[in-house]
């Protein structure tokens, strides 16, 4: 049965109104409400597991499908990094306890032993998946520099960088992070299981590059990752150039006490 819209007077035929999309009327009732729990909840969660099911089995082919337009099924990347992020966020600071872990290492090694290392490092390790998640403009700046005459514009490479983003952190959370917490006693195994998810990364980006570009030859995906990882060196090094900087200016500009923090402890 035909009846007018409530927001914009356009006749509905269907359940939805063909003008403005609003659903047609119908009376809350128990039913109203169970329906508007289910898709709240039930929804979220099938579009988060389809994601992190197809990206754990094929992170490139899953960021080809959802860029080519096969997006109705999936949680959005950027917003699924910011969940990942804060879930590896969570185990590692919380359930680890890398901040224990870390200061208690270099409290040991009175070279490295100042409040500042201390700090960094802890913010590095307990926070890696929320730095990276921040910097992906910038990575995706440098995957568009390498891959730039392969048909793709800079904002679809932040969404292959969000894939990219997501596939490292699930990584982590399901095979690094269940190692860490059981040699979480021993801090120097800990920074080496930090160096090896990182030491991992180029071969994450061919095997992900090379589903995402499935046409090219891999020799020509090598030498792009290649080009990704340098570009990637290279800005890193000038932005911590650019951050010791600046933090050195304000220790200055603050006095004794500041320059004092960045000094190792006796």
């Amino acid at each position: 049965m035909a009846e007018n819209c409530q927001n914009c007077n356009e006749v509905i035929t269907a359940s939805f109104c063909g003008n403005c999309g609003q659903k047609k009327y119908k009376r809350i009732d128990r039913k109203y409400v169970w329906d508007e729990i289910q898709y709240t909840f039930l929804h979220t969660n099938k579009g988060f597991l389809y994601s992190v099911k197809n990206i754990i089995k094929n992170p490139g082919k899953t960021a080809r499908d959802f860029i080519d337009g096969n997006r109705v099924n999936h949680y959005k990347p950027i917003l699924l990094g910011f969940v990942l992020s804060g879930i590896s966020a969570f185990i590692s600071y919380k359930i680890i306890g890398l901040s224990k872990v870390i200061s208690e290492m270099y409290a040991s090694d009175k070279r490295l032993n100042s409040q500042a290392m201390n700090d960094y490092m802890t913010v590095t390790n307990s926070y890696n998946s929320i730095i990276m998640l921040m910097l992906i403009p910038f990575f995706a700046l440098c995957s568009k520099l390498a891959f730039r005459k392969w048909g793709h514009n800079y904002y679809e490479h932040v969404v292959m960088n969000a894939f990219i983003l997501c596939f490292y952190t699930l990584f982590n959370i399901i095979i690094i992070y269940p190692i860490m917490y059981f040699l979480k006693d021993n801090p120097s195994n800990i920074i080496s299981l930090s160096g090896v998810s990182m030491l991992l990364s180029p071969l994450m980006l061919i095997w992900f590059f090379k589903e995402f570009y499935k046409d090219r030859k891999t020799i020509s995906i090598v030498g792009r990752v290649a080009l990704i990882v340098l570009y990637s060196i290279i800005g890193l090094f000038i932005l911590m150039i650019i951050g010791g900087l600046i933090g050195l200016v304000f220790a200055m500009m603050k006095g004794p006490e500041a320059m004092e923090y960045l000094k190792p402890k006796k």
